[in-house]
């Protein structure tokens, strides 16, 4: 430190002989050199001089009057709201409200300590702001490293894809070409034929003409009036290609060639999707209710709800919970097969590993219904609440919490470890205000309902802020295989569907309508089940076509 400060010292030069500086006047501002602070000394000022060693110049924690410099501050002049010396004291300020300079100093210290403490407590959230950014700079290379992998073997597939359809559609005109050559040769034959049919009548003809042979001529006549003029001829034409775009956001464009023949040849590569037929399925313009189950959750007294949430097994079966501590197992028919005791109401649900998980939102817990129907409690949250819960494709669980003010998304392993928090956008600005329901898409982006901000609020796996959607009282959210973001509108009584990339599609308002939609779950064979709230009724709704 010692050798720094000397360093910083020799840099500066005395102001009256460019020499290393050795001392500071600090009456006067000026730097000075050894041999220099007896000339200095001898110059008169009417402020007198301080000469101290050059590095400490600013230790000088005393306070010197503005209108005499020479003196220490020994008051405060209340009129002013200045400090001022003992011959200001008599003086100028003579007739003022003065107070003793310490008090003065104690209430600015105060204010002082006051906003220092403001500001040190604000440096835990910097902090985890810091901490945050941090994270995001040291993922952001493996993320996008991660796209563009994604990217390349999406690219790859498609090259792929379109090297075979390349090679079955040139297979294709090979075989129109030979089956249009035999034809076309076959067609070639035939005019020939008839060709040397008309020459035999006008070689015939032209003999009659100078011949007398009345029974000759006779016999010919039927002849050449039963041979009859070519009234249509079959035009043929070659292959022409043409493009139809599917559906843009999957880029599935396919191809064909149509052959103007007698009989119509086309080749589409639409087979050729048959991975991926669900994208270029149709949103059925009245979507229809092929089934109804009556839960028969009581109405709360406090609001008159009765059905909450659902979730959908392996099976094809819903679990459903509503009001009463309990959950209740349901087949498409609608069915009760099942009903285990919980320790809430059913809310918050979600399947995982094949079993039914929900949030305990009084005790704070997430808990799973084991085979033998016994609550088992997975991990808690602290001193969070938690609401939504929804597994993910990594084999963890996604979980909206909620504090005080604040709400988070939590990743968290089988056993409680918290792998993963997302509360802030890239600006440090919180992403929630009330997370409620949570839903994780096929491309990794983990989605929320927020009940205070009345929008849905979509993130990368990363926590990056993607999209948001509003407008829309929205409660449960779930997607489908394709990616169709699907959020219940339970005051506008419809159900908005949206793209994966937060697009608006269309709404899902089947016959007969839905009141106070809540729990949503997807049932595949483009079919949902919808719990109404109020009614307690669960729907079952094809949206999509065949």
């Amino acid at each position: 430190m010692m050798e720094s400060r000397n360093e910083a010292q020799h840099s500066v030069e005395c102001d009256l002989c460019q020499q290393p500086v050795s001392f500071f006047c600090r009456r006067c501002g000026v730097n000075l050199c050894d041999p220099c602070v007896t000339i200095h000394l001898r110059v008169k000022s009417k402020n007198g001089h301080y000469i101290v060693d050059y590095t400490s110049k600013d230790d000088d924690d005393t306070c010197h009057c503005d209108s005499h410099p020479q003196n220490d501050c020994s008051a405060y002049c209340k009129t002013c709201d200045a400090p001022i010396c003992i011959l200001c004291v008599s003086i100028k300020h003579k007739s003022h409200e003065m107070s003793e300079l310490s008090d003065k100093i104690e209430e600015l210290l105060k204010v002082i300590a006051k906003e220092n403490d403001r500001l040190q407590s604000s440096k835990n959230e910097l902090e985890k702001f810091l901490e945050h950014t941090t994270n995001m700079l040291s993922s952001i290379s493996s993320f996008y490293k991660q796209r563009k992998d994604e990217v390349t073997a999406h690219g790859e597939k498609w090259h792929k894809l379109i090297e075979e359809t390349v090679k079955k559609l040139h297979q294709e005109l090979d075989d129109m070409q030979k089956e249009h050559e035999a034809v076309l040769q076959k067609q070639k034959k035939e005019f020939e034929k008839m060709i040397g049919k008309v020459n035999e009548m006008n070689g015939k003809t032209i003999k009659l003409q100078k011949s007398k042979n009345v029974k000759e001529m006779q016999t010919f006549v039927p002849v050449i009036q039963n041979r009859k003029n070519l009234n249509e001829v079959s035009q043929y034409s070659f292959p022409t290609l043409y493009e139809c775009k599917i559906d843009p956001n999957y880029l599935q464009t396919y191809f064909g060639y149509v052959e103007k023949m007698q009989v119509k040849k086309t080749s589409l590569l639409e087979n050729e999707f048959k991975d991926n037929d669900l994208p270029g399925r149709r949103i059925l313009e009245v979507p229809t209710v092929t089934s109804v189950i009556d839960t028969g959750f009581p109405a709360s007294k406090k609001y008159n709800t009765r059905l909450y949430d659902m979730a959908v097994t392996d099976d094809n079966k819903v679990w459903m919970g509503g009001t009463s501590y309990e959950l209740k197992l349901f087949d498409l028919q609608g069915h009760l097969h099942h009903t285990v005791s919980i320790t809430t109401h059913g809310m918050y649900l979600c399947m995982y590993n094949k079993q039914v998980v929900y949030s305990d939102t009084s005790q704070k817990t997430v808990r799973m219904i084991s085979d033998t129907d016994t609550v088992v409690t997975m991990f808690t949250t602290g001193d969070w609440v938690p609401y939504g819960v929804t597994s993910a494709a990594s084999g963890d669980l996604l979980v909206c919490l909620r504090k005080d003010d604040q709400s988070k998304v939590v990743r968290y392993s089988s056993t409680g470890t918290v792998l993963q928090e997302i509360q802030y956008d890239s600006q440090c600005q919180p992403l929630y205000k009330n997370a409620v329901y949570i839903t994780e898409n096929v491309n990794g982006d983990i989605i929320v309902t927020d009940f205070e901000k009345n929008v849905v609020i979509a993130v990368d796996r990363l926590g990056i802020f993607r999209y948001s959607y509003s407008g829309v009282a929205g409660f449960t959210v779930t997607t489908d295989s394709t990616g169709h973001v699907i959020v219940t509108d339970y005051h506008g009584d419809k159900i908005p569907m949206l793209d994966r990339d937060g697009r608006f599609l269309r709404y899902i308002i089947p016959e007969g309508r839905i009141k106070y939609p809540r729990g949503v779950c997807i049932l595949g064979d483009g079919e949902m089940m919808v719990g109404e709230c109020k009614t307690g009724i669960a729907k079952r709704i094809k949206y999509l076509d065949e």
